[in-house]
């Protein structure tokens, strides 16, 4: 028995084909029910906001606008659905070009109307304690600090590879580049970021 479009969007989608990838899924919801786009928007939730938190974590109450960032991402793409035609390059692409956009919103808009920072409360017993945050936004300042040094097309390799969860074939498509070009870039960058944590260990001593 022949396979439909739709049930073959919708079989790769869930991973049975030879797609398995999020533009399989976009199909799927295009032609789909509630719940394939309720599927899709969870996947597109995760992109949006680890790539929207690894670019906005030096902000004032930069985790409450990553969250207000990405449900901006969200709403764009969902309104953007039923227009969006698939050209050949995966739906990776479509939602980091929305993300970047939406980040670049709120950059302008900290830069307008800063926001003082919020104090971090005392939990519960067993919940993270101030020290705790304290460590871990030491950690992520420090690796923050090493993306900011990079050249801009490296740090955008690195977000979409590491923060976002990209593969190179799918960062390569949202950067225009080929996926050999994203994991060469990937290479430099790492080299370029530990090269710079072996100098500042050297000035230290």
């Amino acid at each position: 028995m022949r396979t439909s479009g739709v049930e073959r969007a919708r079989n790769e989608a869930r991973g049975v084909g030879p797609a398995g990838d999020l533009s399989g899924l976009a199909r799927a919801a295009q032609a789909g029910s509630d719940q394939e786009v309720a599927v899709l928007m969870t996947r597109v939730r995760d992109i949006a906001h680890r790539y929207s938190r690894a670019r906005l974590w030096s902000y004032p109450s930069g985790q409450q606008l990553a969250d207000d960032v990405t449900q901006d991402v969200c709403l764009a793409v969902l309104a953007a659905l039923p227009r969006y035609r698939d050209t050949g390059r995966p739906f990776e692409a479509f939602v980091h070009r929305v993300a970047s956009r939406k980040v670049a919103d709120a950059q302008r808009a900290m830069a307008r109307h800063p926001v003082p920072t919020a104090e971090v409360a005392d939990g519960p017993d067993g919940d993270p304690t101030p020290e705790d945050h304290a460590v871990r936004s030491s950690e992520l300042e420090a690796a923050m600090r090493l993306l900011e040094q990079l050249p801009e097309q490296l740090r955008e390799v690195m977000l979409l590879r590491v923060a976002a969860g990209l593969s190179a074939e799918e960062t390569g498509a949202a950067l225009k580049m080929s996926a050999g070009a994203v994991r060469v870039a990937q290479h430099r960058a790492l080299t370029k970021m530990r090269a710079a944590v072996r100098s500042r260990e050297v000035s230290r001593n």
